[in-house]
């Protein structure tokens, strides 16, 4: 009798078709058998130690009462220096609002932009849950098709071509997911000047920042205050499971985000805002950019071991821990491939079916997030199960 009285919004918001795939990898390992994961988007290193420790810290000193909505003073404060210290652009703490992850900055920032029948323009492939985000609103996404010549980034044509009156934004990602590949700063740059031109807000995800390994990345806020940039401690700091991201905000709409993360979540975790302020500091990122290393030696592996195998990676990702491959030379369906790949090889990978509408059923994705070791043997599993 629910399905009755489902909301009209229900059909458009697809699951991750990955999970079910997931699911069955662990069925497959209950019963004894191996699987190389290379399907989900998680570091597969654990939270650095001091974070861990200060985490615990926080805990036996009894800090587990709320924060203001927007998050913990020094933490925004903390932010801020970073932003300073990594990217030579000053942020005034005020713009910063803390979140239960990512998830939740992207929340808070469609809520505040769109209205029901309002359009977002986002890049196809993408990252799934924006999509789902604006049908959350009652709001259209609208898909760019994005391909090797533009790095899977939407051209300032393409934004022009694809625009309609009822667009409220453009949201990017750089580096992308699941495609890895980064905004160049003159893209960036004019990208804004057109949304802008248009009245309409720019939003930009940027939580693989600090996974990028030929250039460093160009922060959208030393491009203007007037964009919504996104990002996370889930990534780059390893943090997935204590969920925690970040919102910078054009300063006059933070009184209004305020109001409406009093309302959604009231605040983000306390015990993750306390452990993250040790996230910044000398001895953690060393850690991490120790493991970024890891990261781009994984990738300087994975990218050629298959396109040897015969998938074609037209573009070589400089950020994340993606490879987006079309693997046309081996099937027409990613999604029944993916699966024939688990069940007959034990190699558990993502089908395009995830990201979009722009030919997913000749991508599939894969996923460095295990030790090179695993993908050594993923590749050899592949390769037997491609031979036969």
């Amino acid at each position: 009798r629910f399905m009755k009285h489902l909301a009209d919004r229900m059909p458009s918001i697809q699951p991750f078709h990955v999970m079910a795939l997931l699911a069955r990898a662990r069925v497959l390992e209950a019963a004894g058998l191996s699987i190389v994961h290379m399907e989900i988007g998680e570091p597969d290193f654990v939270t650095p130690q001091p974070v861990i420790d200060a985490g615990m810290r926080a805990l036996a000193e009894g800090r587990t009462h709320y924060t203001p909505a927007v998050g913990l003073p020094a933490l925004r404060e903390r932010i801020a220096a970073f932003y300073a210290e990594r990217y030579s652009v000053p942020v005034a703490p005020e713009r910063i609002v803390i979140t239960p992850g990512a998830s939740a900055a992207l929340q808070l920032v469609m809520a505040v932009l769109v209205n029901p029948g309002d359009a977002v323009l986002m890049a196809d492939p993408g990252y799934p849950c924006n999509r789902n985000f604006v049908y959350l609103l009652n709001g259209e996404p609208l898909g760019i098709p994005v391909a090797a010549a533009t790095q899977y980034q939407p051209s300032v044509q393409q934004v022009r071509n694809a625009w309609r009156d009822h667009v409220r934004a453009l949201m990017v990602a750089s580096p992308s997911n699941p495609t890895g590949t980064l905004l160049e700063p003159d893209t960036l740059r004019a990208l804004y000047a057109e949304v802008a031109a248009r009245e309409a807000s720019l939003v930009v995800d940027e939580i693989y920042h600090g996974l990028t390994y030929d250039a460093p990345a160009v922060t959208a806020l030393s491009v203007s205050d007037d964009i919504f940039v996104i990002n996370s401690f889930s990534k780059y700091f390893g943090m997935t499971g204590w969920r925690l991201g970040w919102l910078v905000a054009p300063p006059d709409v933070v009184p209004e985000i305020d109001k409406l993360a009093q309302n959604l979540f009231l605040a983000a975790p306390t015990l993750a805002q306390h452990a993250a302020l040790t996230a910044f500091e000398p001895q953690n990122i060393a850690i991490l950019e120790e493991r970024r290393e890891a990261f781009r030696q994984r990738r300087d592996y994975l990218l050629p071991a298959l396109r040897e195998l015969g998938f074609h990676i037209p573009t070589t990702p400089g950020g994340a821990f993606y490879l987006y491959a079309d693997c046309s030379r081996f099937t027409d369906d990613s999604y029944r491939f993916s699966l024939q790949l688990l069940e007959e090889a034990g190699v558990a990978i993502t089908p395009g079916i995830d990201f979009g509408l722009n030919s997913p059923q000749q991508h599939v994705r894969f996923a460095y997030t295990t030790s090179l070791e695993s993908l050594q043997e993923g590749v050899r599993r592949l390769r037997d199960f491609l031979g036969q």
